[in-house]
């Protein structure tokens, strides 16, 4: 008797082939083997080869085994092929190509969970901040209270359909060049419920849902941002045949501000100072998202200068404690100035060193210098 050959040169592989690529090498090998494929005198003594040796290195154990002792008797519990039914793993075959027999079916008749909803809402600014609590109304299908979901007339059933016996799903069966062939579809007649009801509920009139108008309580936490996502468990859809319900997501969309601007836990704002005020210094009010504050300007203040109110930003969603509040000072040019004003204004340059000329190239007006600074230039 002619010695076996190696399962692993059978599958062209390594010793340290994977187990995709070992069930990848199979397929292949299996399809070009086929008999009714591949006429040649010797093509089902090399699918049967291909298929024991993909028996044995598919099964963790048997692999094992095969590793360290080699070929040893098919009937001393390695499952060799020398002997084995065609029939049989041409069966296997198929069900790995066509997807058959991978597992098990879903039960049309078991318990489903209802599906899961959204509801965008739009907060002001502030509530977003300091969170609040309000009512909201969805449309949602719940479960019948007149048949508890079932969709049958109270004091009757649903029947097990005839055609697929509860399964919810018809074969057909086909013959083809590679064999038999089973496809599975919904069945026709209970649409793949696996039930058929023949005295249907007045109320959702069959479906076991019907849809309502809920009222909900909020409560929106402090601090909460634009984009935040708020889970409420059980308030989706309800469910099938005695499924729990699905969950509601709240997605906050919070409005801008005209003074305040959000960043994270803080705060942005932006004020004006006159030029007396950035130059000699001043005490001015600011007004914060809970109250108005003084703030010290020292003199000399530079347009752009941010100031620093620590604690008095967002509160933080998740732990203690606020963010900050940032103050930027902007000054402003004045518009509209007397003779009076523009002549102070000349004194004031030609001390300064500054000279009201217009020859641009050397000299420059105050004004001009504020308003470049104004834009950032």
């Amino acid at each position: 008797m002619a010695s076996k050959r190696d399962y692993y040169e059978i599958l062209g592989l390594g010793k340290d082939a994977s187990a995709d690529e070992i069930k990848k090498s199979y397929r292949k090998l299996a399809r070009e083997f086929h008999p009714d494929v591949n006429k040649a005198a010797d093509a089902e003594t090399k699918f049967k080869e291909v298929k024991e040796a993909y028996d044995v290195l598919s099964d963790d154990g048997k692999r094992s085994t095969y590793d360290r002792f080699g070929h040893v008797d098919p009937n001393q519990g390695m499952g060799g092929g020398g002997g084995g039914d065609f029939g049989g793993g041409f069966g296997d075959i198929f069900d790995m190509f066509f997807g058959g027999g991978g597992g098990g079916r879903r039960d049309p008749n078991a318990p489903q969970r209802g599906n899961d909803l959204q509801y965008t809402m739009t907060v002001e600014f502030k509530e977003a901040v300091f969170g609040k609590e309000t009512e909201i109304t969805i449309p949602r299908t719940e479960t019948c209270d007149t048949c508890h979901g079932d969709g049958a007339k109270p004091g009757t059933k649903p029947e097990t359909c005839s055609v697929c016996k509860g399964s919810g799903q018809q074969e057909v069966v086909q013959n083809t060049p590679f064999g038999r062939m089973v496809n599975r579809r919904a069945c026709t007649n209970c649409s793949g419920t696996g039930r058929v009801i023949k005295d249907k509920c007045s109320t959702c009139h069959g479906a076991g849902k019907v849809k309502r108008q809920r009222k909900i309580n909020i409560r929106i936490p402090a601090g909460v941002d634009d984009g935040a996502q708020i889970r409420m468990t059980g308030e989706g859809e309800g469910g099938l045949r005695g499924g729990p319900a699905g969950d509601l997501y709240i997605v906050i969309r919070v409005k801008s501000h005209e003074f305040f601007e959000r960043e994270g836990d803080d705060i942005y704002c932006e004020v004006p100072l006159t030029f007396v005020q950035a130059a000699l210094g001043d005490e001015i009010e600011i007004p914060t998202l809970t109250e108005k504050v003084k703030l010290k300007v020292p003199a000399g203040t530079q347009t752009g200068t941010y100031f620093r109110l620590k604690g008095k930003g967002v509160p933080k969603l998740r732990g203690y404690g606020q963010g900050d509040q940032h103050v930027k000072v902007t000054i402003v040019t004045p518009t509209s100035l007397t003779d009076d004003q523009k002549d102070l204004l000349r004194q004031f340059g030609g001390m300064s060193g500054d000279s009201a000329a217009t020859d641009q190239e050397h000299h420059e007006s105050i004004f001009d210098k504020m308003k470049k600074a104004f834009r950032g230039e």
